[in-house]
Parts: structure tokens; sequence; C-alpha cells
């Protein structure tokens, strides 16, 4: 069995409203040396016979959208 950690972000030159949200949020609760927070999705997936190269293909067709997002397959014990 095989565990996956995949991690998905906006690209770097989207603007992330959630983000901004919440940068907005910890500054305004006295966190301010807080200068800029990206929210992203965290997704695991366990396969009992795969490859990383398996995630991967299913993280371009499903798990991200290419477009607009940014993706990194971990391996997880």
């Amino acid at each position: 069995m095989s565990r996956y950690r995949v991690l998905v972000t906006l690209k770097p030159a989207l603007l992330d409203s959630a983000g901004r949200a919440v940068t907005d949020s910890l500054r305004a609760m006295g966190f301010e040396s807080v200068e800029d927070v990206r929210v992203g999705k965290l997704i695991d997936v366990t396969l009992k016979d795969g490859s990383k190269q398996e995630v991967e293909d299913m993280a371009k067709r499903l798990l991200a959208n290419p477009v607009i997002e940014a993706f990194e397959v971990v391996e997880t014990t």
C-alpha cells in the first residue's frame, strides 16, 4: 500500500482572496508580522497498487485545475 499527499495551491500570479482574508484577519488579531497567506487544498491518496506518477496523473486530470493551480505530490508513510 502506498500513501501520497497532494498539495494544491493557486499559481503565484493569481490573487488568492481566501488567503487575503486570512492575512487581514491575522493582522487584525495582532499578528502584525504576517506578510502573506496562501490557502490551498491538501488531498491524501492511498493506493493498493500504484505509483507517484499515477497520483500525478490524477492531479493533472482531476485534483487540480492546471490553468490556475499548481500541485506537488509527496509520498507519505
